[in-house]
């Protein structure tokens, strides 16, 4: 099966039903992509399908077949940081950190539909749990992340 991961194809030898979480962490080994609940409510395995926030703990890699994937291996790197991840930092978000890299996907495509969100719209496209309880650093650090984007200073 092909997949297009981060820009490049990549053939995987998986069953079309194997969540996309497996296929991405044991046959890739790109283990950015964190399993938290296994079940789509906590959102440590986010990742984008055709620039949508989707939980690949629970999506068959059969479904993401011919779609455009990006993990959190392609947001930034240690060379250029994406926005967020330079407000994740100057907002002290994360704490034990295990969350983060789901966290950053929703944010990154909330951005990207919503490039100036309201208060509102973070709260309902962040989703994902937190049990640090940082919520209201990550919305300052959303916040921060538009603006920059925008080429604005905060």
């Amino acid at each position: 099966m092909e997949l297009h991961i981060n820009g490049a194809t990549v053939t995987v030898d998986a069953e079309p039903d194997m969540p996309l979480l497996w296929v991405l962490r044991d046959g890739l080994n790109m283990t950015g992509t964190k399993f938290g609940c296994g079940i789509a409510a906590c959102g440590a395995c986010t990742v984008h399908l055709d620039g949508q926030a989707v939980r690949s703990c629970v999506l068959p890699v059969a479904a993401a077949q011919g779609k455009k994937i990006r993990t959190i291996e392609a947001l930034g790197s240690a060379d250029k940081q994406h926005a967020l991840q330079a407000a994740w930092i100057a907002e002290q978000v994360p704490q034990c950190g295990y969350c983060q890299s789901g966290m950053l996907m929703a944010a990154a495509a909330l951005l990207e539909r919503t490039p100036r969100p309201t208060d509102s719209d973070i709260d309902a496209a962040m989703t994902n749990l937190c049990r640090c309880g940082t919520y209201q650093r990550v919305r300052k650090a959303i916040h921060r992340a538009a603006n920059n984007l925008q080429g604005s200073s905060t």
